[in-house]
């Protein structure tokens, strides 16, 4: 196997997740704090703002949302998270198994909680990832941060050219090219031209199909 540990972005890149539960909890915490933005941003807008310059950037400097409005956000977020489990895209899981079966680490880089990550795995009959390393890690450890995928170097005597990093914004590219490992940009969840651009010209695979990846994976 070229590469040794495929490490998976969660939101997106394994599960359904912006469009089903993210942007609609971020329109209705609109609504009842800023009820003149409700309507002003589209799925295609958030996920943009998403991808650059980043969420909490959208929140605060964006939207206004003041430290104790971005407090009750994430609450709001989270209650609405507990109560949707997001559908996997069809065959992660078995990519996911081939590359366990072949002696490969799994790993989760994401910007969800770790307790949402496990369950939306055991939800969707997923193996269950090696590590996760999720919201719950300190700030200054998450994403674009290298910090864990130098961790992962680390901890399984990895080289960073063992490491293939699967993520479908702009975070997750940064982390990659700070630890100088592979990119794959997972472009199946929506279909923005502006962030297809950038992937195909920076990333070192932009793969359009989850059978793309499993393709990549078997080369």
């Amino acid at each position: 196997m070229k590469y040794k540990c495929l490490v998976l972005d969660h939101d997106d890149t394994v599960v359904n997740s912006s469009a089903t539960i993210h942007f609609p909890s971020f329109v209705e915490y609109l609504k009842l704090r800023r009820p003149a933005l409700a309507d002003r941003y589209t799925f295609e807008d958030y996920i943009e703002k998403n991808f650059h310059p980043g969420i909490l950037s959208l929140l605060a400097d964006e939207c206004g949302l003041s430290p104790e409005e971005m407090d009750e956000e994430e609450r709001f977020w989270r209650e609405y998270v507990e109560r949707h489990i997001p559908v996997a895209y069809p065959g992660i899981g078995e990519i996911i198994r081939d590359f366990r079966a072949a002696g490969g680490i799994i790993a989760v880089d994401s910007h969800s909680y770790s307790g949402y990550i496990e369950r939306d795995y055991k939800a969707n009959r997923l193996p269950m990832p090696d590590v996760i390393y999720g919201w719950d890690i300190p700030p200054e450890q998450r994403k674009p941060s290298p910090y864990t995928l130098l961790d992962l170097q680390k901890k399984y005597r990895l080289a960073p050219s063992e490491i293939l990093v699967v993520d479908d914004l702009k975070p997750g590219y940064d982390m990659a090219r700070a630890a100088g490992c592979d990119f794959a940009a997972a472009g199946w969840a929506y279909a923005i031209p502006s962030i297809e651009r950038f992937m195909r010209k920076n990333c070192d695979f932009y793969l359009k199909t989850v059978e793309e990846l499993a393709a990549l994976l078997r080369a």
